[in-house]
C-alpha cells in the first residue's frame, strides 16, 4: 500500500439518504441531490455516485497528465479527458468499471500513448483503482 508522505488537503463531505439522498462538502462547493439512475430502477433527476466518480477521476487524470506531459516534453494544455464509469452486477453486489478516452491535440499517437501511460502511473485515482477495477485507456493523438 502506498501512503502519502503528508496530507496537504482533506475533502470532507456529509451524505444522507444514500443513492436517493443528499451530499454536500463542508464548504458547500459541492451540494447535490442524489438519485438512483432510471437505468437502475430509480427516479433519476439528480446526480449519482458514478457521475461524481467520473468527474473526479477525469479531473485528477487530467491534472496528472500535466505532470506527465511536462516530464516528457509534451504540451497537454489543450487535452481532453472523457470519462465513463459503469456499474453492474458483480456477485452478490455491484462493481464498477472505468473507461478514459484521452485526446492530446498536437501529439502523434505514439507520443500521446506514452503520456497517457505515464499519467496512469502518476494519477492518484489510477493508483487507488489499480488491481481493483477494470480501467480501459483509449488514446487519441493527432
Amino acid at each position: 500500500m502506498n501512503t502519502p508522505e503528508s496530507i496537504v488537503y482533506t475533502a470532507k463531505a456529509e451524505i444522507t439518504g444514500g443513492r436517493d439522498g443528499h451530499g454536500a462538502t463542508d464548504d458547500k462547493a459541492v451540494d447535490v441531490d442524489l438519485r438512483t439512475p432510471k437505468e437502475m430502477g430509480g427516479p433519476g433527476g439528480g446526480a449519482n455516485p458514478e457521475q461524481l466518480f467520473a468527474v473526479g477521476y477525469g479531473a485528477c487524470f487530467q491534472g496528472a497528465m500535466g505532470l506527465a506531459g511536462k516530464e516528457l516534453g509534451v504540451d497537454t494544455s489543450k487535452s481532453v479527458v472523457n470519462s465513463e464509469v459503469g456499474i453492474g452486477k458483480e456477485g452478490e453486489s455491484f462493481g464498477i468499471s472505468v473507461k478514459l478516452t484521452v485526446t492530446i491535440p498536437g501529439a502523434d499517437q505514439d507520443t500521446a500513448q506514452k503520456v497517457v501511460d505515464r499519467t496512469h502511473e502518476l494519477c492518484p485515482y489510477s493508483k487507488a483503482t489499480r488491481g481493483n477495477i477494470p480501467v480501459e485507456l483509449v488514446v487519441n493523438g493527432s
